[in-house]
């Protein structure tokens, strides 16, 4: 498989609070990478270098080949390869379902709106929500809504989606639904790189786990059953010890 995200040398910092230090790390197309560690190390933050929303102080990421830099003029194309669904959903709240999820492909890519709406209805049938997509953001509970924001990252076709802990504002009765999409996507053949709390489902869907702490990668393994049984360094051991999962 080829190298579809790379991170060399990363450093972010918000005047003198370093935030990040020196990241590296790549992605290959179709894997499913998921990075876990303490609230305040920089996951979040990481994944928004990623996509170019953050400005940062030295390092170089690229996306397929292309540099992800913020003040260029063509970080728009740059974003369309990379899918990123926030815990806060951001759905337009005067547009139903269906609009919410094909605007960015009509406005931003100029797909035609039927192909779109077809694409769109097909998808939302796909994540069980084919018989909202006439409803308001407003009759929808939260893990609809964070289904429907998958579906609009979805639609623009990215060739990596980035979640950042999507499961985090949801009642726990609607983790179960979020994560059954993901999962899914997961099997699919998706690219993803997920930032969650979810030990379980870290465990379920990571071909490899990274673990931050403080802005940095303390540890990184394709062994992710060991990784949650016997983890090589202290720090995740000790981070491992305030969660209950299977």
């Amino acid at each position: 498989m080829s190298e579809l995200v790379k991170v060399k040398h990363l450093h972010k910092e918000y005047g003198r609070n370093v935030v990040l230090k020196d990241i590296n790390m790549s992605v290959k197309k179709g894997e499913v990478v998921v990075i876990i560690g303490p609230s305040g190390c920089g996951k979040s933050t990481f994944l928004r270098c990623l996509n170019g929303l953050e400005e940062i102080q030295d390092g170089v990421i690229t996306v397929d080949g292309l540099p992800v830099e913020p003040d260029k003029k063509d970080i728009v194309n740059i974003r369309q390869k990379i899918g990123m669904v926030f815990q806060s959903y951001d759905l337009f709240p005067h547009k139903t379902v269906l609009e919410n999820a094909i605007l960015a492909p009509i406005k931003v890519q100029k797909r035609i709106k039927d192909d779109a709406i077809r694409e769109a209805l097909e998808l939302l049938d796909k994540v069980g929500l084919a018989d909202k997509k006439d409803y308001y953001p407003r009759q929808l509970s939260g893990g609809q809504k964070q289904r429907v924001a998958i579906v609009r990252a979805l639609l623009m076709h990215p060739d990596v989606l980035l979640f950042d802990e999507v499961t985090a504002a949801l009642d726990p009765e609607m983790v179960h639904e979020v994560l059954q999409t993901m999962l899914d996507l997961a099997k699919a053949g998706s690219t993803m790189i997920i930032v969650t709390h979810e030990m379980a489902f870290a465990k379920a869907v990571a071909d490899r786990i990274v673990f931050f702490d403080q802005g940095e990668i303390v540890e990184e393994t394709r062994d992710v059953k060991k990784f949650f049984e016997e983890p090589e360094t202290e720090r995740a051991k000790r981070f491992l010890k305030t969660f209950a999962y299977e």
